[in-house]
């Protein structure tokens, strides 16, 4: 077996690891909690940012920069174009999908939970395919129980951080949700890292592929432009107050205003407008 060296670069890669893991978490709850307050067609489009956030930011960029990190001695590692382009693609779908599951069905237990192992599974699924994609000259190998026990963190993490998305809002909230869902998405990369083994194959034959440096910098760049463009959107786009404020100023008076669904049309918000208008028409 090969010597496998998970920081070679020292505490640098998981340090960054860890704070891009834990912005693109926050960056999510963020504008999962703006989903909340505007809901319908507007709400689903500020869950398709937080599957971005989430699934591009918090959990592919943060795999592929510890990645950076990891090295095998004598074994030069290149790296798949196509395979890692799905990898992060797998990563914000079925991030999407969790949360649009978890959303639409109210925060219901079973909502969560069905979210969760959808997220958690294709995280998992993100994760090895994205390890499948790197190509040297040896044979990988993996220990069953701590690929299993990656696989369960990175269900119950996904779930936990379905939860958040649905119950968390405020600042100070936001921030500690996202420092823990940053100590979950890393600690599965790393407990999925420690189930493999290296064994070189003899001779020095050519890798195919690309050095991660090559074409995986210009994608943490872009996912990093992504991700700033959203939250300039969060930063610019009205106060969660000054939306409380438009729903109040369109209630009724003595009415109570029905709190908008994720996926209820903007007209019920006028309903009660145009009922109150009747009632003032001769």
């Amino acid at each position: 077996m090969s010597s496998i060296d998970h920081f070679s670069c020292g505490l640098l890669t998981p340090t960054l690891a860890y704070m891009m893991s834990s912005v693109g978490s926050m960056l999510g709850l963020l504008l999962t909690s703006r989903a909340r307050l505007v809901g319908g067609r507007e709400g689903a489009f500020w869950l398709v940012g937080a599957a971005f956030a989430i699934g591009g930011t918090g959990i592919w960029t943060m795999h592929f920069i510890a990645m950076m990190g990891f090295d095998v001695h004598g074994a030069p590692i290149r790296y798949d174009v196509p395979k890692t382009v799905a990898s992060a693609l797998l990563a914000v779908a079925v991030v999407g999908a969790g949360l649009f599951l978890a959303s639409h069905g109210g925060g219901r237990p079973s909502a969560l939970l069905g979210g969760g192992v959808l997220a958690g599974l294709g995280v998992a699924g993100m994760h090895y395919l994205g390890m499948a994609a790197m190509n040297m000259s040896a044979h990988v190998l993996y220990d069953p129980g701590v690929v299993a026990l990656s696989v369960a963190i990175a269900v119950v993490a996904a779930t936990v951080a379905l939860w958040f998305t649905v119950r968390v809002r405020g600042a100070w909230p936001i921030g500690g949700a996202a420092l823990l869902m940053g100590v979950a998405v890393t600690g599965m990369h790393y407990t999925g890292m420690f189930a493999m083994s290296v064994e070189l194959l003899p001779g020095t034959a050519e890798v195919a592929g690309s050095r991660a440096i090559d074409f995986l910098l210009p994608l943490i760049v872009g996912i990093s432009v992504v991700t700033v463009g959203l939250l300039l959107l969060v930063i610019l786009s009205p106060s969660e107050k000054e939306l409380s404020g438009e729903h109040a100023r369109r209630a009724v008076p003595g009415e109570r205003l029905p709190e908008p669904g994720l996926f209820a049309s903007h007209a019920a918000g006028n309903r009660p407008r145009a009922a109150h208008e009747a009632r003032e028409t001769p």
